[in-house]
């Protein structure tokens, strides 16, 4: 098969090869701080390109990954092939220097002068800063310096929000596998509708979707499994366990041997048949094993009507993993390699500054003028109360989110938990909310938002239609808070 037979358009001008070679276990591989030697490396990479595998995924923080990739493009160049990265900062305040300085170090290590596809990851969308960062990538990527802008762990509600605000991506890379189906509904849908394709990893649940596990009893949870194990072990207690992970690959297997390929291959090619799908990426450890061959029966294997509904009923049998994609690094359970954020990030800032007055109370600002002008702070805290202001889709002087009410909802909500989380807070603390919306027909998709947020909060809370100051605002949110 050529490698011609081997590309689809992930968006105008990028084409890309659909089952894409990820260099996250680089960082595993160098996690007893010895680093992978990247002329070897790179020849590794050259036998996956040669083989018509010819689009790389990869980080900031893949260990040497991209410093890997500039050695493979010095040594063999970058025609006919794509690689990508993410940015994943830390959190709290970022400037536009920053986010500059952020994409030349990428493009340095890589010995490029545009990156084909950069991705953002972001921590916590209580803090701002994440809408700066993807504005500001946006301008770089109207500068040349990005091909195209994407995004990596964003949930259906952030990327609507993205999309309604004016940021143009084409991508979303986020877990998704016979695991993992929390992409399959409303994000599927959100990105149909936008013409975005989903990146997805996790395919072969860090080789658990394979023979070798096949009626082998089940591994500890330790230090001596691979990171990439260590994480999908804790997806696949999440779905109930190992025993339904036997029922998983039994299927899977009876599958694979009338296809005449392995369990892994019919795992990967079920999700690239999926709707919004624009590849799957599968993780290679280079120069200590490679899958290339095997890899390859992806691109002619066709699974059969009958079987992916076997395969349907056993994922219905699954509890299934909580909250939206991405949630697993913001929010209990966080299904990494460690069960925590420890090897991801040192702590969360504040979103919004804090002023202490003489009268007990503690100020939350988030700097808009009319702060100043109208007297008024973001929210304030007395004792173990906080009040937030009305507060709108505002950051800056922008409306966020658009004519999408949902979108300004969501964005909303996101300033009030920053606010209380400043104020020593969370979300789950809020005891009462008011809506006030512009226009009566969009109470379903604000009570919708709202519902999506405080599901399992429940406040009190009144909706009522209001003259909203501003055309562009077409919903206004205040909060109480009592901190337990």
């Amino acid at each position: 098969m050529s490698k011609e037979n081997y590309t689809v358009e992930l968006a105008p001008g990028l084409n890309i090869c659909p089952v894409l070679t990820g260099l996250w276990q680089i960082a595993d591989l160098e996690r007893d701080g010895n680093k992978v030697n990247p002329y070897e490396a790179a020849k590794a990479m050259k036998s996956y390109a040669d083989a018509g595998f010819t689009t790389f995924d990869m980080a900031d923080h893949y260990g040497s990954a991209e410093e890997i990739t500039g050695t493979y493009i010095q040594t063999y160049g970058k025609e006919n092939a794509q690689f990508f990265t993410k940015w994943v900062p830390s959190p709290g305040n970022i400037s536009k220097d920053q986010v500059r300085e952020a994409v030349g170090r990428a493009l340095t290590r890589m010995h490029s002068e545009q990156i084909d596809l950069m991705q953002f990851h972001a921590w916590q969308y209580s803090h701002p800063s994440w809408v700066d960062c993807l504005f500001w990538l946006q301008e770089l990527k109207e500068e040349g310096l990005i091909k195209h802008l994407g995004l990596t762990n964003f949930d259906t509600a952030h990327l609507n929000i993205v999309v309604n605000s004016g940021i143009k991506v084409v991508s979303n890379q986020v877990c998704y596998s016979l695991l993992d189906q929390r992409a399959a509904g409303k994000m599927t849908e959100l990105c149909l509708q936008h013409g975005i394709k989903l990146l997805a990893f996790g395919t072969v649940g860090g080789g658990f979707l394979s023979e070798k596990w096949l009626g082998k009893e089940e591994p500890l949870l330790n230090e001596e499994l691979t990171w990439s194990q260590m994480k999908y072990k804790r997806f696949v207690d999440q779905i109930g366990g190992w025993n339904k992970l036997q029922e998983l690959l039994q299927v899977l297997d009876q599958v694979a041997k009338k296809q005449e390929v392995g369990i892994a291959n019919v795992a990967s090619r079920y999700m690239m048949d999926q709707p919004a799908v624009g590849g799957v990426i599968i993780g290679a450890r280079l120069g200590k094993s490679a899958h290339i061959e095997d890899n390859q029966k992806l691109f002619k294997l066709q699974i059969e009507d009958q079987d992916k509904k076997k395969i349907k009923e056993i994922l219905n049998t699954f509890d299934p993993i909580p909250g939206d994609c991405g949630d697993e690094y913001r929010k209990p359970p966080f299904l990494t390699a460690s069960g925590d954020l420890s090897h991801h990030v040192e702590s969360f800032p504040a979103p919004y500054p804090t002023v202490k007055g003489n009268d007990g109370r503690t100020k939350a600002l988030s700097g808009t003028i009319w702060e100043d002008i109208a007297g008024f702070s973001r929210a304030v805290r007395k004792g173990n109360q906080i009040s937030v202001s009305g507060t709108t889709a505002t950051h800056g002087s922008f409306a966020m989110g658009g004519s999408d009410p949902a979108a300004q909802t969501h964005f909303i909500i996101d300033k009030l938990e920053g606010a209380i989380q400043a104020l020593g807070g969370k979300l789950e603390d809020v005891i009462r909310t008011r809506i006030f919306i512009r226009n009566i027909s969009d109470w379903e998709a604000v009570a919708r938002a709202h519902g999506e947020r405080f599901a399992e909060i429940q406040p009190a809370n009144t909706m009522v239609r209001a003259e909203l100051i501003g055309d562009e605002y077409l919903v206004e949110i205040e909060a109480e808070a009592v901190v337990q």
